[in-house]
């Protein structure tokens, strides 16, 4: 068994195995690890808003205007981005990046395109 794989319901670490499929105990949860976008290790995987997984380092695009909470400014749409950093998506927002004119700032994946 893997040692970092959680269950993607509940988060439990006593899943197993059992043929292709990993099950939870305590939920009753199964799920194929490849199709539900996660490596082996347990780590999901992040994917643009055409479904291209991004790593770390990658330049994407953001495809439409994004405003910024808290500030009178937005991230027009077709802006470039390089060198994005993947994070913990806690709240839904797993790129870490730097943008010019605005700078560091964190996206939410489903809003940008791999350049």
């Amino acid at each position: 068994m893997e040692a970092d794989m959680t269950c993607p319901q509940c988060g439990c670490e006593h899943v197993y195995p059992d043929g292709s499929l990993w099950n939870c105990p305590e939920c009753g949860y199964e799920w194929n690890p490849e199709d539900a976008g996660m490596s082996t290790d347990g780590k999901a995987e992040v994917r643009d808003a055409n479904g291209n997984v991004l790593a770390d380092g990658d330049s994407v695009t953001v495809i439409k205007d994004l405003k910024i909470k808290g500030a009178s400014s937005v991230i027009k749409g077709g802006t470039k981005v390089r060198g994005i950093r993947l994070v913990d998506a806690t709240d839904g927002h797993n790129i870490a990046c730097k943008i010019s004119g605005v700078g560091a700032i964190n996206l939410k994946s489903e809003f940008v395109k791999k350049a």
